[in-house]
């Protein structure tokens, strides 16, 4: 791979260690990958935030980095494993709280902006179709390839952290051009609506296109939400990190439909429901925001939530990010919310808190949540509509 002077020195030692060793990283990803150069990068985003996923090792590294280390461009985090200011309220060890406390300090150190959140484009870290970024976390990869048109792979957590240290990224996989290109067609007859009907839909996909870049036909409409939805689900289950809808996303009118192609039928849909949802019993844990609520989304619990109480015995959690939690202060949602008993989790979500044992089963909108409340947590899972899980968080429930 090709280096300017400035970038062989800083290899070399001459910008400090923490700037050598993330030189070392690109340069390694870029030749394991055939990339021809370092291209500059306008953002990133980190994952490998919380302590449950870094342990020791990964907070000694990241000290180590902060000696010396500083970020060059606009960098955020993913969630963290706990709510960094109201962790006791939900359950969170004194012994846990101090480790993330000092993971999130090593980031501040190299100036980072340590607003944790895995929707970082609805909290101000939004770049611009056609921009090259670092980022990690797999659904915000999937909706800003997507459905923005920015540029990024889906980055480990080392190699994010250098690239916001040098300001690059190795030019290869869906920085290029070519490798943006569609490779299946999905046909969807099934009427897909509601927000559950997209991560059904993205499960289905996933699944089916086994690494391959969707080309969708047939959908009518999708609002945001949706989208977000549908891209934590479809590359959670086996898609590249990004799709193109015909007549929705920036770039599918670049595309034709691949000629390799499946239907998506109602009987589709409805098998991918029956797959995502486990005999749980009575609920125990609701939990809303994966990928993080959007204030619509905390209206709409706000809303239902209204006048209710959560049943003794189930939490309710809803995981957004911190900016998102104060504009619900200031819109009265967040009074509601609480005094049903409802619990914001901000900076944090059920995928990464330390919640294994707490609970056996989580109801949940995301079917990215299903997949990892299974994996990582042990936990049967229903999915389905804000209403049907905030039903089980008053209820105790599934109706």
């Amino acid at each position: 791979m090709h280096l300017t002077k400035e970038e062989e020195n800083i290899l070399a030692g001459g910008a400090g260690n923490a700037a050598a060793k993330s030189m070392k990283i690109l340069v390694a990803l870029g030749e394991i990958y055939g990339a021809e150069n370092l291209i500059p990068i306008r953002s990133v985003q980190i994952a490998g935030v919380s302590y449950h996923n870094l342990g020791d090792p990964g907070l000694e590294y990241l000290a180590e980095l902060a000696e010396d280390g500083q970020v060059k461009v606009t960098t955020t985090l993913n969630p963290a494993g706990m709510d960094l200011e109201n962790w006791k309220n939900l359950g969170i060890s004194p012994d846990f709280a101090e480790k993330q406390e000092k993971v999130i300090e090593a980031f501040e150190r190299m100036g980072v902006i340590t607003c944790c959140s895995c929707t970082p484009y609805l909290i101000g870290n939004l770049p611009h179709y056609g921009e090259h970024i670092a980022w990690s976390e797999s659904s915000a990869v999937t909706f800003i390839n997507s459905v923005v048109g920015a540029r990024t792979n889906r980055e480990g957590g080392p190699s994010a952290i250098a690239a916001a240290m040098i300001g690059k990224t190795p030019a290869y996989g869906l920085h290029l051009e070519e490798n943006r290109e569609p490779d299946i067609t999905f046909e969807v007859e099934a009427d897909v609506k509601s927000l559950p009907d997209f991560g059904a839909l993205g499960y289905f996909i996933g699944n089916n296109a086994k690494g391959k870049i969707p080309y969708i036909r047939g959908l009518k409409s999708a609002s945001l939400d949706q989208l977000k939805s549908f891209g934590a689900s479809v590359v959670t289950y086996g898609s590249k990190p990004i799709y193109h809808i015909e007549d929705m996303t920036p770039e599918a009118e670049k595309h034709k439909a691949p000629g390799e192609s499946i239907t998506v039928t109602a009987k589709d849909l409805k098998e991918s429901y029956d797959s995502l949802n486990d005999d749980t019993g009575d609920i125990e844990f609701v939990s809303l925001g994966c990928p993080h609520c959007s204030i619509a989304e905390i209206g709409e619990i706000a809303d239902f939530l209204e006048g209710k109480k959560v049943k003794d015995g189930v939490e309710l959690w809803i995981a957004t990010a911190r900016p998102t939690k104060q504009l619900s202060d200031t819109r009265g949602y967040t009074e509601v919310i609480e005094k049903a008993g409802g619990k914001f989790a901000c900076d944090t979500c059920m995928v990464v808190a330390p919640l294994k044992g707490r609970f056996k089963n989580v109801a949940t909108t995301s079917a990215k949540a299903c997949f990892y409340c299974r994996g990582k947590n042990k936990m049967l899972v229903k999915t389905g509509s804000f209403e049907q899980c905030l039903d089980a968080a008053v209820t105790g429930k599934w109706r």
